[in-house]
């Protein structure tokens, strides 16, 4: 079994797969929106396209049967230096319609209009119902090679790399809606493997809502906005979803983990990953296992405080997908470790009492560690969204040899709806030859035809048996050929009915374990959460509905939060089930890289800016990001780049402030221009004050020298409390804020609110 790998091969391994992605080039100051800087006047000398930004990466080159090519990616891209119609004709005029005449109507035989606006008019395709919004990344994963004992897979062998496409996404909201609501993310992944198409298609909370995937579209139609006003957008705060999850409990394993911090990750970078379901896999002899895959951000587990998730969804709704590109365009390649728990497979597919087919259950890591068997790294943004990240399709029955699905009532389910979805959105059954989907393993299915056909086969005879094409395609031998084999489980003798088994009808001992195993500010966050969404539901009979659920889980949280909504509590409706803690199960407690994260270092026009552009210079060194805050764009006095302005800059963007100086109030600190604006007439700019306040206020680690000590005064904030760093210069408070950044924040600021009950 894996878990009796040698650990130090794994060390080994990845550091090996650590090294491959080594030699990217890492460019710092992200955000730069095209591969060359722009002149002032419009440019009037005809040039080639530009090549993509160094960030960027587009789908390999392949045919639409599989085969490599040497057509260099960015070939298919534009070409030539001229505006052309589709068909390659150039075109001297794209401002003006052809008329009868400067004012006469326009023409009929105007083609060049009729193919512009038909293909603008058909630019969109149907929206994903669920994980409309998302982001994508191109990557590679390299396996360990300690898989093996338990999966044949060639993809998990040691030192293989697999290009890999990554989409992240919200489950509620539309593709115009926010990336900071309180909501399940998907984090899904197409691994280009040359035994065909893996997709793990996995969401950053363990468990579902429903243990039979018949619910799914209960679930949906409950989350999503209510039908008559078609609000609220993107969010569980309404009465549907709150209706639906309080009778329907076999939910609330999963509504708990969404009213956790879980439910507004900081970054994609630092939120898990989880097959959610059991799989079953197979070695070189025949073996199997059960499998529940991870995967574990190298940055740890971090999320946004509410207040924040708030404030970001107005300032940019963008957050997580400008995050996520932003890190790779700045060299910091976010990673995360694929591993698995590893369960026998025995008949009933149980462990330590647990139904491994139930996906509103988890196995605590407790009782079956997590064991590493790959990294995966992320290095390229999309050359185009929509050819890439929109169109991208995935599916759960995508599987190779070594890996199989499960009984489990849900992903059965999802094996018919992901390609029921792909012929309706993308138009057709050929939706695989789409470049971003297109296999790095030889395709001959003789499938043929429908729409958006993009091979030209030969042949005559796709079917089988045939002789008039030699008999090929022919079919591959398990062992020799490494054919894909479903395992022969034996299915037990029973009959057709609609029923669960006994063991899914417990609907509260893994909530309760969840509640139990957080840390007091991590459990006032979760009352907070609720407190919040049925507070917002309309019908006082669905809050009280609510509570009662809650009162199973734990009297705490039922009496905390119904004091919230001013109802009684209720009571549970017998003894709660005693469960074991698991530590794993909290985002707090550890110590995480620092790579990639955001120091925003505020700064004064004419103050002390000695060490400044050598602090800039040191964070970026040291794998981090600096944003110079200033009171104007452009440069300071010294040269020093300002990144970010007092109006432009807000503390939700950082992880760390350091504070350089106490600016004085800018030129635009008026509050006619500025609302954040309240008093200029104070000795520290108020936008500078709230941006300290801020920071403060979410727990995160500030660090101050010379005059930045005025300002932590003049903003009101104690030099003593936990998590702030006073020091004589730049480079020693930077260590210090460092390490402090290592725990994401400090908690220990604030003293938890003791219960009551």
């Amino acid at each position: 079994m894996v878990r009796k790998a040698v650990r130090s091969a794994v060390s080994q391994a990845a550091e090996t797969a650590l090294e491959k992605v080594a030699g990217l080039e890492a460019q710092r100051a992200p955000g730069v929106p095209g591969a060359k800087p722009p002149t002032v006047k419009e440019p009037t000398k005809p040039v080639e396209p530009l090549p993509p930004k160094p960030d960027q990466a587009a789908p390999e080159r392949r045919t639409p049967t599989g085969a490599e090519t040497i057509v260099p990616r960015e070939d298919m891209a534009q070409q030539g230096k001229f505006l052309t119609t589709s068909t390659g004709a150039r075109l001297r005029d794209s401002d003006h319609s052809l008329k009868a005449g400067s004012r006469g109507p326009t023409l009929l035989q105007d083609h060049h209009l009729r193919e512009k606006i038909t293909h603008f008019d058909h630019e969109r395709i149907p929206e994903r119902v669920v994980h409309a919004r998302g982001a994508g990344a191109h990557g590679v994963f390299v396996g360990y090679g300690n898989a093996k004992p338990i999966c044949q897979s060639k993809f998990l062998g040691r030192g293989v790399e697999t290009p890999v496409f990554v989409r992240f996404s919200t489950v509620l909201g539309s593709r115009g809606s926010a990336d900071t609501v309180r909501d399940t993310r998907g984090f899904a992944t197409k691994f280009y493997t040359s035994e065909g198409v893996f997709d793990l298609v996995a969401n950053n909370i363990p468990v579902f809502f429903i243990q039979d995937g018949i619910k799914f579209p209960d679930v949906i139609h409950a989350g999503k906005p209510h039908p008559d006003r078609e609000i609220p957008q993107a969010q569980s705060a309404h009465d549907t979803f709150w209706d639906f999850v309080s009778l329907h409990t076999e939910a609330q394993h999963h509504t708990i983990w969404n009213m956790s911090d879980r439910g507004i990750p900081r970054s994609y970078r630092t939120m898990e990953g989880f097959g959610v379901h059991t799989f079953r896999t197979v070695n070189a002899q025949g073996e199997t296992a059960l499998v529940k895959f991870h995967w574990k951000p190298r940055l740890g587990v971090h999320s946004l405080t509410w207040e924040e998730a708030q404030m970001i969804g107005g300032i940019d709704p963008d957050f997580h997908r400008r995050d996520l590109y932003d890190a790779i365009e700045s060299g910091a390649y976010p990673q995360w470790e694929l591993g698995v728990q590893v369960f026998e497979d025995t008949a009933d597919e149980t462990f330590e009492g647990i139904d491994l087919l139930d996906p509103t259950k988890i196995v605590p890591e407790e009782l079956a560690p997590v064991q590493p068997i790959g990294l995966l790294t992320l290095t390229g943004n999309p050359t185009n969204f929509f050819a890439e990240t929109e169109q991208v399709a995935f599916h759960v029955g995508n599987l190779v040899p070594g890996i199989d699905v499960t009984n489990d009532p849900l992903l059965q389910t999802r094996l018919f709806s992901y390609v029921d979805t792909q012929l309706t959105r993308l138009g057709g059954p050929n939706f695989n030859q789409i470049p971003i989907n297109r296999p790095h393993a030889p395709v001959n299915d003789m499938l043929r035809d429908g729409f958006h056909q993009h091979a030209v086969h030969s042949g005559v005879a796709p079917y089988k048996p045939n002789s008039l094409d030699g008999g090929c395609p022919f079919f591959a031998g398990a062992a020799r050929d490494g054919a894909f084999v479903d395992v022969p489980v034996r299915v037990a003798e029973s009959v057709k009915e609609r029923d669960v088994p006994v063991s899914f009808a417990d609907h509260y001992s893994q909530a309760r374990l969840f509640w139990q195993s957080m840390t007091p500010v991590e459990k006032q966050h979760i009352i907070l959460a609720y407190t919040f969404e049925l507070g917002r539901c309309y019908e006082q009979a669905i809050r009280e509905r609510q509570l009662l659920a809650l009162a199973q889980i734990d009297p705490e949280l039922c009496f905390e939060v119904a004091a919230g909504l001013g109802l009684p509590a209720p009571v549970a409706d017998g003894p709660l089930p005693d469960v074991v803690p698991s530590p794993a199960l909290s985002q707090l407690g550890q110590e995480w890289p620092t790579d990639g994260r955001l120091i925003g270092i505020v700064v004064a026009d004419e103050g002390d800016l000695d060490g400044v552009q050598d602090l800039v210079e040191t964070i970026g060194d040291r794998g981090m990001v600096a944003l110079v805050v200033g009171p104007h764009g452009g440069k300071l006095s010294d040269g020093t780049v300002v990144q970010r302005t007092f109006g432009t800059g807000r503390s939700v963007e950082y992880d760390a402030l350091l504070v350089a100086g106490c600016p004085a109030p800018a030129p635009d600190a008026i509050p006619v221009r500025d609302h954040k604006v309240d008093d200029p007439t104070q000795p520290l700019d108020p936008r500078v004050r709230l941006m300290l306040e801020e920071c403060f206020r979410h727990a995160k680690a500030i660090g101050v020298w010379g005059a930045g000590a005025d300002a932590l005064a003049a903003a009101g904030l104690p030099a003593d409390a936990a998590g702030i760093v006073t020091g004589a210069a730049p480079g020693e408070v930077l260590d210090e804020v460092q390490v402090l950044m290592r725990s994401h924040r400090a908690w220990e600021r604030f003293a938890p609110v003791e219960a009551t009950v």
